[in-house]
């Protein structure tokens, strides 16, 4: 095998471990395409510069080069932005594996990242899904039943208070309060715990739920401290559910209803929400845990197409 081969081979090698860590990380099937799609844009970017993948040599002027590539072929900012920075991330991987001895990919700077136009669930899908919610709970019975409860507490915190999938992965059931106001509390990793309004009559959802799920708990003689589980149709088996489980759970509502109903357009229609209800923009960044720079531009924009006033439970 030739030096050249070698490389090759390492890289492909490399690549194979890094998205074995991204998927031991539990992040989305989704999103790990997402990653594969970036780094084989940089495979194509090797082959058509040197004709091979060996990039033993690979250095910052290479990487510049890179940088230009993805200019002329890409016109989205956002498009450019992301397939930097799976690069960065993956040279970070090589780095702490010991393959490189620094990331050249940190002297490119990140295209400013700019939102999409938003495609919030349209309110009238947010009522037919909590009639079928509503529905589910009526005349389902044991386990069926409490699948639906955990759902429809899934579909409140998403809508009520802006929670992301990631965010409802790692929740706790002891990060729910109800005190004088009744609030779901956020652990990011590298930040400080902050806290969300829920969404009023929130309780009249959760606390139903949290009573039967304690008791099938006891029958399946299990014990875990998320909200949230995996089940069969016979019993618990596991607390928790991971971002694609989440996703997955809203991917059936859609298809079985026929509406327009993903985690990412449920936290839009939040959004919109809190817009709509004057909340200050300040506030608003607070919620959703992003930086103060964060522009709500698109969405105050959008905000007379997109109208979010009145009661889910309404007829």
């Amino acid at each position: 095998m030739t030096i050249r081969q070698e490389g090759e081979q390492a890289l492909l090698r490399w690549e194979k471990q890094f998205i074995d860590r991204l998927k031991a990380r539990g992040l989305s099937l989704n999103t790990v395409k997402n990653y594969q799609t970036d780094l084989s844009c940089f495979k194509q970017f090797l082959l058509s510069e040197q004709d091979h993948l060996d990039m033993s040599d690979f250095g910052t002027p290479q990487i510049k080069i890179y940088g230009e590539y993805l200019d002329n072929r890409y016109k989205s900012d956002n498009s450019r932005r992301r397939r930097v920075q799976t690069l960065r991330l993956f040279f970070d991987f090589l780095v702490e594996e010991q393959a490189f001895s620094k990331n050249p990919v940190r002297e490119i700077p990140t295209s400013p990242k700019f939102l999409d136009v938003p495609r919030p669930t349209p309110f009238g899908d947010l009522r037919v899904a909590w009639n079928f919610f509503n529905k589910q709970v009526a005349e389902e019975t044991g386990l069926a039943q409490l699948i639906a409860r955990r759902n429809q507490v899934i579909f409140i915190l998403i809508y009520g208070s802006g929670l992301k999938v990631s965010d409802l992965a790692k929740l706790k059931a002891e990060h729910i309060f109800f005190n004088r106001e009744n609030r779901v509390m956020v652990a990011p990793n590298k930040k400080d715990p902050y806290t969300i309004p829920l969404l009023p009559g929130f309780d009249d959802v959760y606390l139903p739920y949290r009573e039967a799920l304690d008791k099938q708990k006891l029958r399946d003689k299990v014990e875990f401290d998320s909200p949230f589980f995996n089940a069969n149709p016979y019993r618990i088996l596991s607390g928790g559910l991971s971002p694609r489980g989440l996703e997955l759970v809203f991917e059936d509502y859609r298809k079985q209803l026929n509406i327009q109903l993903t985690p990412k357009s449920l936290r839009q229609a939040c959004i919109f929400r809190w817009l709509h209800e004057n909340n200050p923009d300040g506030l608003i960044r607070e919620w959703l845990g992003v930086s103060p720079s964060y522009d709500l531009g698109l969405y105050k924009k959008h905000q007379n197409l997109f109208i979010y006033k009145g009661d889910l439970r309404e007829n």
